[in-house]
């Protein structure tokens, strides 16, 4: 694993916009274009079976929530409990998720967090910088099968002939791009899918209705599940008949007190890091994360430690993120489905990775 610097193609912004890529440089720089990093492949097989490994270990840890009923441990009350159990028994499948991982070239990958819920970055990691590999030829090839499996996934979850809805603030251009690209996915399985923001949804009859009170029946939602539950409307959500994509069953895996319990069931496995509750569990340097804190928000290193304990913190040993010349490096995993099908990297000047860290196209040879 390397960071090299390459020669940007001249047109690049232009490129990047035809493919709807138009939120490159929005404060500052976003996309890389004169860098990237390149692997081997038996870094990529390292980083693929760590994905896999590790996505088959957060779902015997829902499994294990489930058959306790330990959800307090999660922070989840009544009822997200209620919605979690029922759709996790009920089998109801889900789209994908993000792994981020600490990863230098050496050892083994390192769970940081698992992004389970609503992951973005998606677009670039899939398409952007695919298009990037064909038109530079940077490298042999990529992890990258983000696209193909995604489609491939819709007509696992969805029944025959369904219609879907996409929902989320638009008014992000980041998270409308992002559900525009799953949108697209979602028609070229063969689904009538349309868009609309999370505010225009409306109640009437006993359903959630669309802006032309259609009852919607399949929604995939770019708004987290615990803003949900917080909303007006979380009362319907036990008694309407949409069927919610990602399934409520991923509030299991998508806050950090998934950390701590996955260190609990499988202790001292290779891709895991100490994670605890009680910052005097872990020995050494330790991260401090809230436990649903998004896009770095919260997130601070001691790296004297900490001596004693906050509520809702989740506190993780410390491990450094690759490091070169374009600052930390910090890979996410794309798991869709359940296998792990694509990777992206974000860097910052930084070592905690915010909504403002840099992303950086990939290959390996």
């Amino acid at each position: 694993m390397r960071r090299e610097s390459i020669s940007p193609r001249g047109d690049w912004r232009a490129r990047v916009e035809a493919l709807g890529f138009d939120f490159h440089t929005p404060d500052g720089p976003y996309w890389v274009e004169d860098a990237c990093y390149r692997f081997d492949a038996a870094e990529i097989e390292r980083i693929e079976a760590a994905g896999n490994a590790l996505h088959a270990m957060c779902l015997e840890a829902v499994a294990h929530v489930v058959e306790r009923g330990d959800y307090a441990r999660l922070g989840l009350d009544d009822r997200a409990a209620t919605l979690v159990e029922r759709t996790w028994r009920a089998g109801e499948k889900a789209l994908y998720g993000r792994m981020d991982l600490a990863y230098d070239g050496h050892g083994e990958p390192k769970l940081l967090e698992y992004n389970a819920d609503t992951p973005t970055s998606l677009f670039e990691a899939s398409a952007v910088q695919w298009y990037w590999l064909e038109e530079t030829r940077a490298g042999g090839d990529q992890f990258n099968l983000i696209h193909e499996k995604l489609v491939e996934r819709w007509r696992d979850v969805l029944p025959e002939h369904a219609s879907v809805h996409f929902a989320g603030c638009l008014e992000s251009r980041e998270d409308e791009a992002t559900l525009e690209y799953l949108r697209e996915t979602c028609a070229r399985a063969g689904f009538d899918a349309s868009s609309l923001d999370i505010s225009d949804i409306g109640w009437r009859d006993a359903a959630f209705v669309d802006l032309a009170d259609r009852p919607i029946t399949q929604l995939f939602k770019l708004y987290p599940w615990e803003w949900m539950m917080a909303e007006p409307f979380a009362a319907h959500l036990g008694m309407a008949a949409t069927r919610w994509i990602e399934p409520a069953w991923k509030q299991a895996l998508s806050n950090k007190s998934l950390l701590p319990l996955l260190w609990q069931l499988f202790p001292d496995h290779p891709n895991l890091l100490p994670a605890s509750h009680d910052p005097r569990d872990i020995g050494g340097p330790v991260v401090a994360k809230p436990r649903r804190g998004r896009e770095g928000e919260g997130v601070f290193i001691a790296e004297r430690g900490i001596a004693f304990a906050e509520p809702g913190v989740v506190y993780q040993a410390f491990a450094p993120l690759f490091r070169g010349e374009g600052g930390h490096a910090l890979l996410g995993a794309w798991i869709v489905g359940d296998e792990a099908v694509g990777l992206g990297i974000r860097e910052d000047d930084d070592a905690v990775t915010r909504n403002t860290s840099r992303f950086v196209p990939h290959c390996f040879d």
